[in-house]
């Protein structure tokens, strides 16, 4: 496996505000971490209401604004070494991932990118077959797996 340096994250936007202290985590461990745009424009209004950035849903004349997100996200998925899905428990499902999450798996996974899955995923889910068939690790809710395999930075030289 390639080296890993950056680690792009992707989840449901209704975990965002979780993404911060994971991205602490994995910086502590020496890598680069990008996270979704609306992520941190969340935080720095610290709002992390969903429905205030996704307009879409009362104005479809909005799409274009999503489909700008998930260009920029994809973009980033593209670049980086290898994608983080934060998988969380919403509306009752363990391990959720959304359809956009599935997107950006499937960018990784054609683009030979290592994909790891932060929790494990819901018995019944409906996508099992492609989160397991594209070579998933899944991480059982422990980041020090990247621990194990940071990289070589001059912090983590010292």
């Amino acid at each position: 496996m390639k080296k890993i340096k950056t680690i792009v994250i992707c989840s449901s936007a209704s975990f965002y505000k979780a993404l911060f202290p994971i991205q602490n985590t994995l910086k502590s461990f020496g890598y680069k971490v990008i996270l979704p745009k609306t992520a941190h424009k969340m935080k720095k209004n610290n709002n992390f209401d969903v429905s205030l950035h996704k307009t879409w849903y009362k104005n479809p004349q909005d799409y274009h604004k999503k489909k700008a997100l998930m260009d920029a996200h994809f973009k980033e998925v593209v670049k980086g070494d290898a994608i983080l899905v934060v998988n969380l428990e919403k509306n009752g499902v363990k391990g959720y991932i959304g359809g956009n999450a599935l997107m950006e798996i499937t960018l990784a996974y054609f683009y030979k990118k290592p994909i790891f899955i932060l929790n494990d995923i819901d018995e019944n889910s409906l996508i099992k077959e492609e989160v397991y068939g594209v070579g998933s690790v899944f991480l059982k809710g422990d980041l020090n797996y990247f621990s194990k395999i940071k990289p070589k930075t001059s912090r983590s030289l010292k």
